[in-house]
């Protein structure tokens, strides 16, 4: 492995995770607030990026263009958010159903599989021109501030009484509930804000990246799982929710620069998914065998306590 060109790689891997990160926390919101798997991330991380290109190529403003392909991820959150609460459709089945209609709307807003953008401007663009500075550079300024606009954004809202509704729908439903809660409500605004967030980030890649997809979002859930895993196995689960907010992007960076050292070694972009596939399968497996290995010295200790 040339080291030279690993280091070279290191800052793209670093804008990637950052921007990917933002799929990451929508996907947080869903798989650990409200305990649910959510399948509609892959349609509406393409959605996101399809909205922005379309905006930019009409000559939309890029900030303008992020914030309505956000509203088209709520749009499609709630879509399922519809299915899963009042059609009382499963929770992963609603997402799949969503996912599939996606497609055809993604193709009807683009008009096609894909759009460039590499002649209007962008965010990046923008950015770059102003500072001065390489598009890496610019993708991590930009990144950086939205993660931490999001993340303080997040933090805020959990900590409300609405925020910490869906929090504790998540945790106990039936508690919730019996406390007058209505816990289709808050499934619905999880649904919501999940899917909006990963919009944004399909946003932000199409920008990032220079054009539009329509399978851009192709496998976008089991990125954000490898992303909030790897974040809890490096950092750990027992902190502050500020604290563990942040590991989800620390994950997201970290499963980034994996994936750039595996390339550098000579693994083909055709194994990725399956590279992806046995990191997320390892992330979840070291914890349970750690968790296991703790028991076993736990219960020898006490074997050893009782014998004295």
């Amino acid at each position: 492995m040339n080291l030279t060109s690993l280091f070279a790689s290191l800052p793209g891997a670093l804008s990637q995770g950052i921007l990917w990160g933002v799929m990451a926390l929508g996907v947080y919101t869903t798989y650990r607030i409200l305990n649910i798997s959510d399948l509609t991330v892959d349609g509406s991380f393409a959605t996101g990026g399809c909205v922005a290109a379309v905006c930019l190529v009409n000559g939309i403003n890029p900030i303008l263009s992020l914030l309505i392909a956000m509203i088209a991820g709520v749009a499609a959150g709630a879509i399922t958010g519809f299915l899963h609460t009042r059609c009382e459709i499963p929770a992963i089945l609603a997402g799949i159903l969503t996912q599939l209609g996606l497609y055809s709307i993604n193709l009807r807003i683009m008009g096609r599989s894909n759009t460039p953008l590499l002649k209007v401007d962008t965010l990046f663009s923008q950015v770059k021109d102003i500072l001065s500075v390489s598009s890496q550079t610019a993708s991590i300024l930009v990144g950086a501030l939205i993660i931490v606009l999001i993340v303080a954004a997040m933090y805020w809202f959990y900590g409300t009484e609405i925020g910490s509704a869906i929090r504790a729908t998540g945790n106990n439903e039936h508690m919730v509930e019996s406390l007058g809660v209505n816990t289709k409500t808050t499934k619905m605004l999880g649904f919501m804000m999940a899917n909006g967030l990963v919009a944004l980030s399909g946003a932000l890649i199409a920008q990032s990246q220079g054009y539009a997809d329509i399978k851009q979002g192709t496998g976008a859930i089991v990125i954000g799982l490898a992303s909030i895993i790897i974040g809890e196995v490096v950092c750990g689960k027992r902190r502050n929710f500020m604290i563990r907010l942040s590991t989800i992007v620390v994950g997201s960076i970290l499963y980034r620069v994996v994936v750039s050292v595996v390339l550098q070694l000579g693994l083909s972009t055709d194994d990725l998914k399956l590279l992806t596939a046995v990191l997320v399968a390892l992330a979840l497996t070291a914890p349970v065998i750690l968790e296991k290995r703790a028991q076993k010295k736990r219960y020898l200790a006490n074997i050893e306590g009782e014998g004295e």
